[in-house]
């Protein structure tokens, strides 16, 4: 069995200090979700600050048959929250071989 390939898991942390309401935050975060998905190709899931209405942390993983190209997958999804979310996006990146995940 071949062991090849990479994993990145990020943990992405969202400010949107122009929403007013929970139902406002999860409009705004179910399109960034979608987005995600759709155009990066990301598993995301929302894990903390359900409750708050102006922060929400996501967590989202990525794959690739090489690092560099899992860190450009990466970098890209770091762009596009950026010019998405200006007002505050903090990530933090866990790249991993399948091999170490295999032990």
């Amino acid at each position: 069995m071949s062991r090849s390939g990479f994993v990145a898991v990020l943990v992405i942390e969202l400010h949107f200090p122009d929403a007013g309401s929970l139902k406002a935050k999860r409009k705004e975060l179910a399109s960034i979700k979608a987005q995600l998905h759709g155009r990066m190709g990301a598993a995301v899931a929302e894990t903390a600050h359900h409750d708050l209405w102006q922060r929400a942390e996501l967590t989202a993983a990525l794959t690739a048959g090489t690092e560099r190209g899992l860190g450009a997958l990466v970098d890209g999804v770091e762009r596009w929250l950026l010019a998405r979310c200006p007002e505050g996006v903090h990530m933090q990146r866990l790249v991993v071989s399948v091999q170490d995940l295999a032990g």
